[in-house]
């Protein structure tokens, strides 16, 4: 609940309180002109490390990769990447083994998700000369790992082999043994940086199923739905969510590294590769996603002087805590749309241990 509000660039002046029992279901959230709302979806208590959009976009790849007998992760991401901390995680937690290229220098001291990442995966420490070339580094490593006796299988192939099977009902798994297995004898998967796959969306449309249950928001409000976007792989897979099942949803992405021609050129992509694996799926249009900029545009990662005091703020007086470069711009978003409409819920996205990272980075911010 927005309990003041002022006509200002800044939400730092504006009070929040949380509705421990909000309404729920079809009925749609009574407008209070004097103190309007909206709801946060608490996907960053998902899993202590893995949460947010991170875990949503691993649902439906790593059961694949389980089925079809992979044996090793490689992928890549920032030094605090949230992305390559998942996958570690998620991955010493099947029994997999991940191979995370970090860009540029190992700091002196690990915290945050670059901590997590050196615990659970195999980091390397990538040049940022190397790492510009994103997809010949990933697949150089990727037969590094292979050897000369494994092999490296493209994730695309898994997921078109997967749709074949479940046309024909045939069964996705692969017979494999690990116990007996030799470790020499790999198969390796590359993941792209953020997890930004088509197979991705599958998990992201998952939330949305779960989203439309009668006891949560049902499938008859006309609920405006925001989320944080980096690659926009999640906006994406929500918006596709919400049309396959004929909701009257909207989704709205508050852009974050890039220009609204780069994201819906990258909308239009990702349906695409999605169509091009599934044939079964129809042919969807695209400009799915209402594409709008943060409250005071920047270059990505920059953080402003007061959004840290704001994120505070928000934390004390709602037990929420969001981020100043991700799910900050995605509460602000969410709270000026609440004043006009009745119906708003912003998708928490995680990244929350991304904090020690901008802790570290802005630490006069934190005096």
């Amino acid at each position: 609940m927005i309990l003041n509000t002022k006509e200002s660039q800044s939400n730092g002046d504006t009070s929040f309180r949380s509705i421990n029992e909000p309404r729920l279901g079809d009925g749609s959230m009574q407008k209070n002109q004097l103190h309007p709302s909206f709801y946060v979806v608490r996907d960053d208590l998902l899993h202590p490390l893995v949460n947010g959009n991170k875990a949503r976009k691993l649902d439906a790849l790593l059961p694949l990769l389980e089925d079809n007998a992979v044996t090793d992760v490689v992928t890549c991401g920032g030094c605090q990447s949230a992305h390559a901390a998942a996958v570690a995680v998620s991955c010493s937690e099947r029994g997999l083994k991940s191979h995370l290229l970090l860009r540029g220098e190992e700091p002196k001291t690990l915290t945050g998700y670059n901590l997590v990442s050196k615990l659970y995966g195999n980091v390397v420490y990538v040049p940022r000369s190397v790492y510009a070339e994103r997809e010949e580094m990933l697949a150089r490593h990727a037969e590094l790992v292979a050897g000369d006796k494994g092999s490296v299988v493209r994730l695309v192939d898994i997921l078109e082999a997967s749709f074949r099977n479940c046309n024909s009902g045939k069964s996705n798994i692969v017979e494999a043994d690990r116990g007996e297995c030799s470790e020499e004898v790999k198969k390796v998967v590359v993941v792209n940086e953020g997890a930004g796959d088509a197979v991705a969306l599958l998990g992201v449309m998952r939330l949305i199923q779960y989203l439309s249950r009668k006891d949560v928001f049902g499938t008859m409000r006309k609920l405006n739905i925001i989320v944080d976007a980096g690659t926009g792989t999640t906006a994406v897979g929500l918006a596709l969510g919400a049309l396959c099942l004929g909701l009257p949803w909207k989704i709205t992405a508050v852009m974050l590294a890039d220009t609204i021609e780069r994201y819906k050129e990258r909308e239009q992509n990702l349906i695409s590769e999605l169509l091009g694996i599934s044939p079964t799926l129809s042919e969807r249009q695209t400009g799915i996603v209402q594409w709008v900029e943060r409250r005071v545009p920047r270059k990505f990662g920059n953080v402003l002087k007061g959004e840290v005091a704001e994120c505070q703020k928000i934390a004390r007086e709602t037990g929420v805590l969001v981020d100043p470069i991700y799910t900050l711009a995605a509460w602000d978003v969410a709270a000026q749309l609440a004043e006009k409409e009745s119906d708003v819920a912003m998708v928490h996205t995680g990244g929350t241990l991304g904090m020690f990272g901008v802790a570290q980075r802005y630490s006069a911010y934190f005096r």
